[in-house]
Parts: C-alpha cells; sequence; structure tokens
C-alpha cells in the first residue's frame, strides 16, 4: 500500500501559506466562529484537509490515518483524537477565562478527558450504527480555592464550551450529495436546501506551508497501553457485524508558554498515542501557533465522516475512485474571546460530498446514509449528553 502522507514529504500540520491564492477560506460568520473544513481521501485510510476560521482568517493542514484495527498506516492520528484534542482544549481556555473573571487563582491544572462510542448491528442489513455517550472529565487542579467553587468553576466551563453547543440539544447534520460530477438528491441524509458547493478539487495539492518548522505540532509517542477492555485486532472494525466500544482518552497540560499540549490514548481499539500542540488564534486570546479549538473539533467530524465512507466501501467491496467533502460548522466564541460563562452555541453541521464511482446513483446514496448512521461524531451530534466532572487536587496527575 502507497503511504502519500509519508511520500509527500509535507509536515502532517502546517499553517498554509498561500490560502488566497487556492481560493479556500471560511463561509459567513453566524454565531462568532465560522469554520469551513475540506477534506479528501488519499490512499486506505489516510486523509488530508484543509480547515479555515472566519474569525482568525488562518488556514491549517491537517492529516490523519488510521491503525491496524481498519488495516491503517497509522501514519497519522485516528479521527476521533483530534475531536478530543478540540474539546479538552476547550474546556481548559474556558476553565482559564472563568477562573481569570471570578479571580480564581489557579496554580496547576491537568485535564484528564475520556470520551466513549459504540458501533453496533449489520452494514449489509443496514442496521449498523455508531453512538456516542456521555463524557468524563477529571480536573486536577492546584488552587485554595474550595472544593465548592472549583467544582462550580469547572461545571460552569464545560457549559460555556462552544463544543457545548452540540451536545445540550439534538443537532441533526444536513448534507447534499455529487455523484460523479452530477449533484443528486440525498436518500434518508437530511438536505441542507441549498445547492452544493463548488468540489474543494486540487486545493490540497497546492497548499504551501507557512515559513518554520511545524513538526512539533503533532507527535507520536508509541502505543497506548493494553487494557482489559481492549479487544481489537488486526481489520478488527472492517467486520460486517459489530458489537463494540470504544475509549479514547486525551490529556491536557500548559506548556511554559501557555500553549495546550494534548496526550491522545486509544485503549479501543487500541491505538497509538499521540501529542498534540493547540492554541486560539490572536483574536482569540492566543498567538496562534497551533491549530485552535474550532479546528480540531471540526476535523474531526469530518475526518470520522470520511472513515466511515471508506469503511462501508471495503465492506461492500465497491471501488470508491475519489471521495471528498466541504463542511461548515459555526460556533459561539470561546472563553478567550467571547463572554466566558455563558452557555455555548453551535449550528447543525452542514456537509457537501462529491464521490466519484463505477456505480450508479443508489449505491452513493447508500453511502451517505450509512456513513452518516455509523459515524460516531454526526451521532455525538445527534445525540443529548452532559459532561461528568470530577474536580480533585493536582498532585494525582503523578498517577497518568
Amino acid at each position: 500500500m502507497s503511504n502519500p502522507l509519508k511520500d509527500s514529504g509535507k509536515p502532517l500540520f502546517f499553517r498554509v501559506a498561500n490560502a488566497d491564492e487556492i481560493g479556500f477560506s471560511a463561509p459567513p460568520n453566524r454565531k462568532g466562529e465560522a469554520v469551513r473544513l475540506a477534506v479528501r481521501s488519499l490512499s486506505g485510510m489516510q486523509k488530508e484537509a484543509l480547515v479555515a476560521s472566519g474569525r482568525s482568517g488562518a488556514v491549517w493542514r491537517l492529516a490523519s490515518d488510521e491503525g491496524a484495527y481498519l488495516d491503517g498506516q497509522d501514519e497519522a492520528p485516528c479521527p476521533l483524537a483530534f475531536f478530543t484534542t478540540g474539546m479538552i482544549a476547550s474546556y481548559m481556555n474556558e476553565i482559564l477565562a472563568l477562573a481569570g473573571q471570578r479571580r480564581i487563582a489557579i496554580d496547576d491544572i491537568v485535564l484528564v478527558q475520556d470520551n466513549y462510542y459504540t458501533m453496533q448491528g449489520s452494514v449489509l442489513k443496514g442496521t449498523m450504527t455508531g453512538g456516542a455517550r456521555n463524557v468524563e472529565l477529571e480536573a486536577r487542579i492546584s488552587s485554595e480555592a474550595s472544593p465548592e467553587t472549583l467544582n462550580r468553576l469547572v461545571c460552569d466551563a464545560t457549559a460555556a464550551s462552544p463544543v457545548g453547543g452540540l451536545m445540550r440539544t439534538r443537532n441533526e447534520s444536513l448534507f447534499t450529495l455529487s455523484h460523479n460530477g452530477r449533484e443528486i438528491a440525498p436518500a434518508r441524509a437530511l438536505p441542507i436546501g441549498r445547492p452544493a458547493l463548488a468540489d474543494p478539487g486540487d486545493r490540497f495539492d497546492r497548499a504551501r506551508p507557512s515559513g518554520g518548522d511545524w513538526s512539533g505540532l503533532i507527535r507520536r509517542e508509541g502505543m497506548t497501553a493494553q487494557t482489559a477492555e481492549t479487544t481489537s485486532y488486526q481489520g478488527s472494525s472492517l467486520a460486517e457485524n459489530q458489537d463494540r466500544n470504544l475509549h479514547v482518552r486525551g490529556i491536557c497540560t500548559l506548556r511554559g508558554d501557555g500553549v495546550r499540549q494534548i496526550e491522545q490514548r486509544l485503549y479501543n481499539p487500541r491505538g497509538s498515542i499521540f501529542r498534540f500542540l493547540c492554541e486560539e488564534a490572536p483574536e482569540n486570546g492566543g498567538k496562534g501557533r497551533a491549530p485552535d479549538v474550532a479546528s480540531y473539533i471540526s476535523a474531526g467530524i469530518g475526518f470520522c465522516f470520511m472513515t466511515q465512507f471508506g469503511r462501508y466501501a471495503a465492506i461492500v467491496r465497491k471501488p470508491l475512485a475519489e471521495c471528498r467533502i466541504v463542511q461548515d460548522t459555526h460556533f459561539s466564541l470561546g472563553g478567550g474571546a467571547g463572554e466566558p460563562g455563558k452557555p455555548g452555541e453551535a449550528d447543525p453541521v452542514e456537509t457537501h460530498v462529491y464521490l466519484r464511482t463505477g456505480e450508479g446513483d443508489d449505491f452513493a446514496r447508500a453511502g451517505l446514509d450509512m456513513s452518516e448512521q455509523t459515524c460516531f461524531l454526526h451521532a455525538f451530534c445527534r445525540t443529548e449528553l452532559k459532561v461528568r466532572v470530577r474536580v480533585t487536587a493536582s498532585e494525582a496527575a503523578e498517577a497518568l
């Protein structure tokens, strides 16, 4: 199998230098932050994305792969790692912003977040469905404030996160579908109600890195430890019938320069540990040295959806010559730029799908329906979820 992410010679993550030249920008702003994501499939489970922020104008190139459980090459993080990274970094942003507003001194803080998902049913029978469960967040904080004060701080901060807008209500995702160069009506997937946006085409190849060393934005740190919950094996996620649970953990700390550092661990299916960096743009209170919260959250959704397309085609043994999407997401501003403590908001995800196959339109429609139905993160959006918060002393961070 070819390895285009490695063979391209480009860093896995980088800020795009020529976004204006390639004609890629964010959609009109609705809620404070508007993000446009374009993703294309490469070889196997490898994917690359361009993600544009409407508020800052920054465009980042990100890359994703899967591990042995999906016969991937593990060249880059899995989609769920991006989403967990964006969530936990958002919670860190909100906690610090709200603590400043309330004049609560925090000497040290470590966040540990666990995301859980499910996959059940049969692809060939059309019953396979992805699900999302409540999020568990432990905040390990050193502070002279009372436990009650810190608990209220963390609970209010998680509610204020922009991703909270995807959790409190059922956000049914919206789509357009283009097959072999023609826009066609979806079957069960809900339509956006507007014409499809332009196919992103070759914008990915023309994107150039800005000057600087981007190699530190993402690092692989070896395999996650095997635990009793690990049930995966080579190709196990490609099984036609499934009944399994997934578990992703994120651990967020602050570097000395304020950049958020997130260690992602994939327990089931078992995968590699990746270390991400995250920072808001200057417009949102940071310095823009790494991708921001909204970019990671949006990338996670888009990458996960694209993985389901590739998985569906592999299981039904149909060739998928080309698969690309353009995805728009809209969030309220986070604590670094918005109003700390105000409940976060988000609109339904809008996704434009572009397929090229040797099959008829019914295959394209079935692929869209099954990909939406099995996508863990579209399930996250359409499910009312809660964050279960626990606040402990920061000394417990040594047990990580």
